[in-house]
């Protein structure tokens, strides 16, 4: 790996701690609030669907996702339904930001192992809130130089960041589970990106293409990238 490199960032969700999983937990139960209007699969698409077209109006993360369900049940219910299935949708999201934080394997090895040797920071997605609540609960803040909570993970958000950072695009490595979002951008701009894969991963970070590029890296688990950095 570049040794280069002097700025590391992490992806949050997914990467540090886990997410996802709670996403399809939730959208399983409210499919199960609407099964007397439609197949399972049909709601979780039509949700999906209202997600998707919502991203441009409330970005990412679980206010937006609540709002997206509520809007679902309305228009899956041509709006006649009872207040408390709407009631029921709102407690599920509240749940999902009330979950406790469980960290990913491996985690806290790394940032121990890293931190001193490099800047460390957070980059990630989602409402600006939940996520600085999730670091603090998560324990990890402490490690961290610098906090970046993005609306957004396309070229020029990452180009702000390392202006930010004061740091050139090959002093940037980027880790994440998402191609999409923590790879594609950052190899862009001349950056390197560690893909970290999990096990759930949104369909709207999924790709239909390999990656191949020289300052492109793929792990089995985050600690795998120890022994490339730490020499």
């Amino acid at each position: 790996m570049n040794n280069q490199i002097t700025v590391i960032a992490f992806d949050a969700d997914d990467t540090l701690w886990v997410n996802e999983p709670y996403f399809r937990e939730t959208e399983e139960k409210f499919a199960g609030l609407l099964e007397d209007f439609m197949p399972h699969h049909s709601i979780v698409a039509e949700l999906l669907k209202t997600e998707i077209n919502n991203l441009p109006l409330y970005g990412y993360g679980i206010k937006g996702f609540m709002l997206s369900m509520i809007e679902t049940v309305l228009r899956i219910t041509d709006g006649k339904v009872n207040p408390a299935v709407i009631n029921r949708a709102i407690q599920l999201g509240q749940d999902m930001l009330n979950k406790p934080i469980e960290l990913l394997v491996g985690v806290e090895e790394v940032l121990k192992a890293l931190h001193g040797k490099y800047r460390l920071v957070v980059a990630t997605k989602g409402d600006l809130l939940d996520q600085q609540r999730k670091l603090t609960k998560s324990g990890l803040d402490h490690y961290f130089h610098h906090i970046e909570i993005m609306s957004d993970k396309q070229e020029q958000d990452y180009q702000k960041l390392i202006k930010h950072l004061d740091c050139k695009p090959e002093e940037f490595l980027m880790l994440g589970n998402s191609l999409k979002s923590d790879v594609l951008p950052v190899l862009a701009i001349g950056g390197h990106a560690v893909h970290i894969p999990y096990h759930t991963t949104w369909v709207h970070e999924r790709i239909d293409h390999t990656v191949e590029h020289a300052n492109f890296y793929q792990v089995e688990n985050l600690a795998d990238v120890l022994p490339q950095l730490i020499k």
